[in-house]
């Protein structure tokens, strides 16, 4: 188990490195998790996005449209009786980790992109988009992004303040 945490820890950091060297080569891909956002505090959050996972292995929104600088609170609910997760990276970040996971299914998080939810649970994940631009989600468990478990969040830019 200590493995799969310093694994999961190895990923994150080079995920957080690699979402930095992209923002340093001023670069904001839309489908860069990095470019979009990071994670939020509770005291900022605006609204609240319920998200249902089923064994279905579809979200329910699968889209979700939110708006620049907004810090949104996830709550996401596991009406499965599978363990689901919900994982905000782009769209190759997803990919390498999804496969990470296949060779290691055992492998734990405790990262602040992801929520694991256990069976007929509930948990919360706190976002900031405080870019606009498109970032992606899924489960990472292994088979779920395979089978179509996936989805995306749209950023759009900020509306006047008399809108």
């Amino acid at each position: 188990m200590k493995t799969s945490r310093t694994v999961s820890l190895l990923l994150s950091a080079t995920l957080a490195i690699a979402g930095a060297a992209h923002a340093d080569a001023g670069h904001h891909h839309a489908d860069s998790g990095a470019a979009v956002g990071q994670p939020g505090l509770m005291v900022d959050v605006t609204r609240t996005v319920k998200i249902d996972m089923g064994d279905n292995m579809r979200f329910t929104p699968a889209n979700i449209h939110v708006k620049q600088g907004e810090t949104v609170r996830f709550l996401v609910s596991n009406s499965g009786k599978l363990k689901h997760e919900m994982v905000i990276g782009s769209a190759a970040q997803l990919a390498e980790h999804a496969a990470l996971m296949r060779k290691m299914p055992e492998m734990e998080h405790d990262d602040p992109n992801q929520v694991t939810v256990e069976p007929g649970r509930n948990d919360e994940l706190v976002w900031q988009f405080d870019h606009a631009g498109t970032v992606d989600f899924a489960c990472l468990e292994p088979g779920h992004y395979e089978a179509g478990m996936v989805g995306k969040i749209i950023a759009d830019p900020a509306k006047a303040a008399a809108n």
